[in-house]
């Protein structure tokens, strides 16, 4: 067992040194390294000297803030009602509560615009109530450009903060709080006393997943046409990666700061330790509330999910409409947008395309995420927490910054030209969607072992079954629940990828959905109906699948998102 436990952790350092490590290293040179091969901070400086740039910097980070603080409002409240009370419909309400985390902003954007245009929906709301005159039409995306973005991953990103939040409740010993009852700690008194400082786990590792999320967030504003964050100028700067160093170091800086981000965060929420019992000494109970409360916990739930899924009931009504200008719905209704779709060049070979590389990526995550598992949990080795606390540094990194670097290690002339996705990206988003979505798998597969005692292994071994034999035959079946989840969780997030699909899919042929769908955005006249249909496509399959993985996993689900 000693020595299996040992080359995986050879096994896993090796692929984390080439496939993560090494292409951080490739930005950082980059940024710090001038053509004549000296260490240099010339390229560094002049970023913070370039008003454009800082200008972009200063957005990005703005969004990201105001982002968080949304997502926390809105997570919180949803988080406590889910643990403490009982309400109608409460396991309706909490499955699909969690729909947006499969919905990403970048698909939720595309029906924004038919929201929040110009001549869109809440004007034609506000024309017909008299608000406002066609003279004074409000241009909300012109003007409030920022602020929309912010919304729009607030209510896309909640769902990591909500999951966070109730497995740490689900966590906390409930004998505290009736301890703080029993000498008249009530209300919000004792929540803020005793039960928020008990979460501060699960509110850094929510927050820092949707700060960092966020501010290197791609897909929001290439669809918003928002060129003045920082993420939108790296994806433009990739045209000089051969001949300019600005964009690595515009790349570095992005690292340093969510680095730097992550550590402020852990200082923040996590530099008191409070003391508690490993398990709670009795299972916690929600509480039979009255009538009004009940009422309050199914309104939250149903008005947070509503809003949530605007943008994407949007992106569906958009599919289905053949004329939409100056109207609450499409003038014109019709099914041409997803016959169009499937005839187009670019909609199979997509689909295919989303399928292999998710496919391969959630393989390959499965194999070597249980491998890593059954090291940190079942092992004695002594660096099995070194091996869990690298498995999850993917989490902590933008996926825009690992696209770049999977970039740049590919150049020709590089050590891994081979992997060029000028040529032929499959390998290359494979390894890219796999490093960065391991972390789900790895903590997926903890969360079964854990809740499963060691002794059936023990039982087993004792009857002659080898440690091998054993764990195929005993602990695999009963943890299939978890694992499955897991695998699911990272086919689906890998599906409609952006950051990494949008960089390395450079060729037609080999264009993922989301590629797809931003191309579709791209054209005039049809483009934005066919995008939408093929993103109804994309949602349909990704929100059966929340809905399964949720029922697999329930409140463990918040185990994944760990930071």
């Amino acid at each position: 067992m000693k020595k299996c436990s040992i080359a995986v952790f050879c096994l896993a350092f090796l692929l984390f040194a080439v496939f993560f490590i090494w292409p951080i290293f490739q930005v950082l040179r980059g940024g710090f390294i001038g053509f004549d091969g000296s260490l240099t901070f010339d390229y560094f400086i002049a970023i913070f000297r370039n008003r454009s740039y800082m200008i972009s910097i200063g957005n990005s980070i703005f969004v990201a803030t105001v982002t968080t603080a949304m997502a926390f409002v809105i997570a919180l409240p949803l988080a406590y009602f889910a643990d403490r009370y009982e309400f109608p419909g409460k396991r309706f309400f909490t499955n699909i509560v969690l729909l947006p985390i499969m919905l990403p902003p970048f698909v939720g954007a595309i029906g924004v615009h038919h929201i929040f245009g110009v001549r869109g929906m809440l004007n034609a709301i506000l024309l017909r109530a008299g608000v406002i005159d066609s003279a004074h039409l409000i241009d909300w995306l012109g003007d409030y450009k920022l602020i929309g973005m912010c919304f729009l991953n607030a209510i896309s990103l909640y769902p990591i903060l909500y999951l966070n939040l109730v497995a740490t409740l689900a966590n906390i010993d409930p004998s505290l709080d009736e301890a703080a009852g029993c000498v008249g700690c009530h209300g919000l008194r004792r929540f803020f006393r005793i039960t928020f400082p008990l979460m501060r786990s699960g509110v850094f590792a929510g927050v820092t997943l949707v700060f960092i999320w966020s501010f290197t967030e791609l897909g929001v504003p290439l669809i918003f046409d928002y060129n003045r964050v920082v993420s939108v100028q790296i994806f433009h700067g990739l045209k000089e990666i051969n001949d300019n160093q600005s964009p690595f170091a515009l790349v570095s800086v992005v690292l340093i700061l969510s680095l730097a981000f992550y550590l402020i965060g852990k200082l923040l929420t996590g530099r008191q330790d409070y003391s508690m019992m490993a398990k709670a000494s009795h299972a916690a109970s929600a509480v039979k509330t009255g009538f009004l409360k009940k009422l309050m916990c199914c309104c939250s739930f149903g008005w947070v999910t509503f809003v949530a899924l605007m943008p994407h009931i949007a992106v569906v009504l958009t599919s289905f409409a053949g004329d939409w200008y100056n109207s609450i719905l499409p003038n014109v209704w019709t099914f041409d947008n997803y016959r169009t779709t499937l005839a187009h060049p670019l909609t199979i070979p997509s689909i295919q395309n989303s399928l292999v590389y998710s496919g391969f990526a959630t393989l390959a995550t499965v194999i070597f995420g249980i491998m890593i598992a059954f090291v940190i949990v079942r092992s004695k080795l002594r660096l099995r927490n070194v091996l869990d606390a690298m498995t999850m540094l993917p989490l902590a990194v933008p996926g825009l910054v690992m696209a770049f670097g999977y970039l740049a290690m590919s150049q020709k002339g590089r050590a891994f030209s081979f992997l060029n996705p000028v040529a032929n990206p499959t390998m290359l988003l494979v390894i890219a969607y796999a490093i960065r979505r391991l972390p789900f798998m790895v903590r997926s597969a903890v969360a079964g072992l854990q809740q499963m005692s060691y002794t059936y292994e023990e039982a087993a071994q004792c009857l002659g079954c080898s440690p091998v034999k054993a764990g195929i035959r005993v602990t695999f079946p009963l943890i299939i629940a978890n694992l499955l989840a897991g695998g699911l969780l990272v086919f689906s997030q890998t599906m409609l990828e952006v950051s990494d699909s949008l960089v390395l899919a450079q060729k037609q042929q080999y264009y993922p959905i989301t590629k797809a769908i931003y191309e579709f955005m791209n054209l005039l006249g049809e483009g934005p109906f066919l995008a939408c249909s093929l993103g109804v496509w994309a949602m349909t399959f990704l929100a059966i699948m929340i809905i399964t993985i949720s029922v697999f996993m329930g409140k463990n689900l918040g185990a994944v998102f760990r930071a």
